[in-house]
């Protein structure tokens, strides 16, 4: 895969179709055609869709860890948790078919639970440090803190597929209500 100015500008386009209309709508000639080049012109820079859309998934993750835990720098640990649930729920409803994509699609190159989380580099990297400072703090009961930080996380998660799916009634403030009410419920599960 090359790392031209083309190659960069062929990714943002398959990244603003992924976000608009989600991946399916991705094709290497509708990219072509929104950067002005010819459909065999991607392939110069990405051997396949398949590469394209891993390309876009690793520019997408770069992106989001950039911004992520900017919310809440300071404060309680729970005011940073809870600053990170906000910022994944702005994530997930702003964008879910970025979303969709990046965390419930089957792609080759996805992380798996539990070695791809083991070396950091991801947003939910953030919340194991996190889950770590509250077991050594006494806040939290000692534990795995990778999967403590799937159960933190996979309840969330569930109810997003739930309510992207139709399937919760609420208006978006009451869906992030609900969500803070499930994550205190688990954090009271396990705290020390």
């Amino acid at each position: 895969m090359s790392t031209s100015n083309t190659a960069e500008k062929i990714a943002v386009a398959a990244q603003t179709v992924l976000v608009s209309e989600g991946v399916r709508a991705v094709t290497m000639r509708r990219v072509a055609d929104m950067v002005g080049v010819s459909p065999m012109a991607t392939y110069k820079h990405y051997p396949s869709r398949q590469a394209l859309l891993d390309a876009v998934a690793e520019r997408a993750f770069r992106e989001l860890a950039e911004g992520w835990g900017t919310r809440v720098t300071g404060g309680s640990w729970e005011d940073r948790a809870f600053g990170l649930m906000e910022d994944f729920l702005d994530f997930a409803l702003g964008r879910p078919h970025l979303y969709g994509f990046l965390m419930t699609e089957r792609r080759p190159q996805a992380r798996r639970f539990p070695d791809g989380f083991e070396d950091g580099g991801s947003p939910f990297s953030m919340l194991v440090v996190l889950v770590e400072e509250g077991m050594r703090e006494g806040l939290l009961r000692k534990d795995d803190p990778l999967e403590v930080t799937l159960a933190l996380t996979s309840s969330v998660q569930g109810l997003v597929q739930l309510y992207l799916g139709g399937r919760i009634g609420l208006e978006e403030d009451g869906f992030r209500g609900l969500c803070e009410r499930t994550a205190r419920r688990i954090f009271d599960g396990i705290r020390e």
